[in-house]
């Protein structure tokens, strides 16, 4: 198993991968559609990690076994409707205040969901540096406006919350099949594989023709690669040392990144409350990766059945 150190690198690593895909989506074809780059970019990251399995001398037949198991059900179905809730989220209620739920609540259903299925207690050092990296996401997206909360749709908001909790039921779901030996990298592929099969239908109805355009098939091929297939086999060998509550912490580092980006890349303004919120939110990063550093974890506790 990673040390606590390795395993907090390839979480955060795992984030700055994810927190490029917004603006790779944006430097790609105007004709491309949220639900359709997020349906080919779980598709071609399955692909991506069936090629790279027999290279790595992991048998892809493995995956067969594996999707009669309740845990590996469970990511597949979270990876595969993480994609509707997230995109249908932010098309009811705004980019802005999608992300922010569905981001912002990621770590409150890691950390209860880990304590539920893996007798994980939360600790008072995962809750503070969560505290603060919430804290700094609703300054980030108040700084720049979320648009009228009021005039959101229910709908849209519980949609963004599902977000958040599919993401989380994906953590600790691949926690479970890693510490029964599942490999990092037939935990994403076979979720990824089974996901991707489930989305096929709803993907034959959105427009598909700039995936032909060089700049198109070349979004698909690295948001697929890059920000899922292999930013999430580092994200899962990071699970594998550390709980699912500081794992999802850390995951804060993708709007950071996003938001660096925008700003870097796209030229969009970050106003001062903005930059504070940032500012926090890096903090609170930097807190959980001590914390988790400092209190390194001996053996995990029995992972029971699921």
């Amino acid at each position: 198993m990673a040390t606590a150190r390795v395993s907090i690198l390839l979480v955060v690593a795992a984030g700055i991968l994810f927190g490029t895909a917004g603006t790779a989506q944006a430097l790609g074809p105007s004709a491309t559609t949220p639900v359709g780059v997020g349906i080919l970019r779980i598709q071609v990251g399955a692909v991506a990690l069936l090629l790279a399995m027999p290279m790595l001398g992991r048998s892809p037949r493995r995956l067969v076994a594996l999707w009669r198991t309740p845990a590996m059900l469970v990511t597949a179905a979270c990876a595969a409707v993480y994609q509707l809730c997230f995109f249908w989220g932010v098309a009811q209620v705004g980019v802005a205040l999608g992300t922010l739920l569905a981001v912002g609540s990621e770590p409150a259903f890691a950390g209860l969901l880990g304590w539920v299925a893996l007798g994980h207690r939360p600790t008072r050092g995962w809750l503070l540096a969560t505290i603060v990296c919430v804290v700094g996401l609703l300054l980030r997206f108040a700084g720049s406006g979320v648009g009228d909360a009021g005039s959101a749709s229910g709908l849209g908001v519980v949609l963004a919350l599902g977000a958040g909790l599919c993401s989380a039921g994906y953590t600790v779901a691949a926690k479970v099949q890693l510490e029964r030996g599942v490999t990092a990298l037939e935990v994403p592929a076979g979720s990824f594989v089974l996901g991707g099969l489930l989305l096929l239908p709803l993907l034959l109805g959105q427009p598909l023709a700039w995936v032909v355009e060089p700049s198109g098939l070349a979004l698909a091929l690295y948001l697929g690669v890059a920000t899922m297939a292999i930013a999430n086999v580092l994200l899962t060998r990071g699970i594998h040392g550390l709980a699912p509550g500081p794992t999802a912490t850390l995951m804060l580092t993708d709007p950071v990144v996003a938001t660096l980006l925008g700003v870097v890349v796209l030229g969009e303004a970050l106003p001062p409350l903005a930059a504070v919120g940032v500012a926090l939110v890096l903090g609170g990063l930097v807190l959980q990766g001590v914390i988790v550093a400092r209190d390194q974890p001996g053996d995990m506790e029995p992972v029971p059945v699921l």
